[in-house]
């Protein structure tokens, strides 16, 4: 019997995948290639269901004989693999980013003579239209809470913006940039900063403005996204206050929650070193890290150790050391701070760190050093870069123009071109036209 081969995400399976399913199995016995997370991040979004639902769901679909794993967009390994007499794929991509690997598995199919069939694409129906729907409908906790490790594994970098309001929320959540290879870029997700929740609140950044209260403002931004949030918790309060906070994040659908190793009254890492600011020792924040895993329920959640070392003066040796000690103690993952604008510091220990330790994800937050680029960053073996103040860098300086300029003319014409229209801001939310 003739091989045939065919490739797909499966994620939201709908009358176009039977379709070209049931076409493709009419010549011969068929193997479906589903793509893992990361192959489908590679391209386009996260998907909503893991891999293993997604390959069991293909398996019951009748006229499917076979079930493999596709580690990449390219076919070629599964190919070489199979050899099938066909491969089957609908006419949609021949234009656009997939038309390369079309190009690919034509030429790999000339080894053996094998053929290219393509089926007209399903009108009406798309997996993009979907998704777009979906979003629209929203998420669950525990569908969010799962996204950042499931990111973490599919992604060489997760990228994760400050958000302090269900707007910004909104511009993580829609914005989108198509670079030069034809591929959307976006962000992963939402950093809930304790700076930018205290500043747009008319408060200064020392833990004044409390759990409850920061919850009301991130309500706003979870009713309003799908993506997974990171929590800024200073330095986690008492050990047994933080062991609540670890239940309520983990309870609304918050993935993670990064805690400082300093104790006392906070003060944003960023200042000068004539604030006072004391570190916790290594017995008591590691006891705090224990505490927290401890009264988590889900194996999702995480708890991601921030280390001060470089922002108080001190060693690479000392970070490391905490590091790993704070690993040994259960933490999910590092995160390495620091105000020299030069990225040194983070990148000798982010290269110390991973020779030893292949696993655990490390975060860095490149607000001094932000002249390095994600590449290097990944290179250095992060796993997750925050930016972690700029939508909120960038509206205070843009509305107190707009302030300016209507003292300055008595009227608003001026921003015409400055302010988004009323029109727009009617659209940018169903329903509220």
């Amino acid at each position: 019997m003739k091989k045939v081969y065919i490739a797909m995400s499966a994620d939201i399976l709908h009358i176009g995948h039977l379709n070209i399913i049931n076409e493709a199995s009419k010549y011969g016995s068929l193997t479906v290639g589903v793509l893992t997370d990361k192959a489908i991040a590679s391209y386009k979004r996260l998907p909503f269901l893991p891999y293993e639902t997604r390959s069991k769901t293909v398996e019951s679909i009748k006229g499917v004989k076979a079930v493999i794993t596709q580690d990449t967009l390219d076919y070629t390994q599964n190919l070489l693999k199979i050899k099938p007499d066909y491969v089957v794929h609908g006419d949609d991509w021949k234009t656009g980013i997939q038309s390369a690997v079309r190009e690919k598995v034509i030429n790999v199919l000339k080894g053996w003579g094998g053929e290219l069939i393509e089926p007209s694409y399903t009108d009406g129906i798309s997996s993009t239209m979907l998704n777009a729907s979906l979003k629209d409908i929203g998420t669950t906790p525990n569908v969010r809470l799962s996204k950042l490790r499931r990111l973490i594994n599919s992604k060489p970098i997760v990228r994760i913006l400050e958000s302090h309001s269900g707007l910004t929320g909104l511009i993580i959540e829609k914005t989108t940039y198509l670079n030069e290879n034809g591929i959307n870029e976006e962000f992963d997700g939402m950093w809930s900063s304790s700076l930018t929740d205290s500043t747009s609140k008319g408060k200064p950044d020392i833990e004044q403005v409390d759990l409850t209260t920061r919850l009301q403002g991130i309500n706003d931004m979870l009713e309003s996204t799908t993506k997974p949030m990171i929590y800024d918790g200073d330095t986690g309060g008492k050990p047994e206050h933080f062991q609540f906070t670890v239940r309520t994040l983990e309870r609304l659908g918050i993935s993670a929650i990064i805690i400082e190793d300093k104790t006392g009254l906070k003060k944003n890492s960023l200042f000068g070193t004539s604030v006072k600011q004391t570190r916790d020792t290594i017995e008591d924040f590691s006891n705090k890290i224990r505490m927290g895993k401890n009264s988590q329920i889900t194996e999702d959640f995480m708890i991601i150790s921030r280390i001060e070392s470089f922002i108080l003066g001190d060693t690479l040796e000392d970070a490391l050391e905490r590091a790993n000690a704070y690993v040994d103690a259960g933490a999910d993952g590092v995160m390495i701070h620091s105000k020299d604008k030069s990225g040194d510091d983070i990148k000798s220990f982010c290269l110390e760190f991973r020779a030893k330790n292949i696993t655990t994800p490390i975060i860095v937050v490149p607000s001094s050093y932000n002249h390095i680029k994600e590449e290097e960053l990944i290179d250095w073996g992060a796993n997750i870069v925050i930016y972690a103040n700029h939508l909120l860098r960038a509206s205070f300086p843009s509305m107190q123009n707009v302030a300016k300029t209507i003292l300055k003319n008595k009227r608003t014409s001026e921003l015409d071109d400055t302010c988004m229209s009323i029109k727009e801001i009617l659209e940018l939310i169903p329903g509220t036209k």
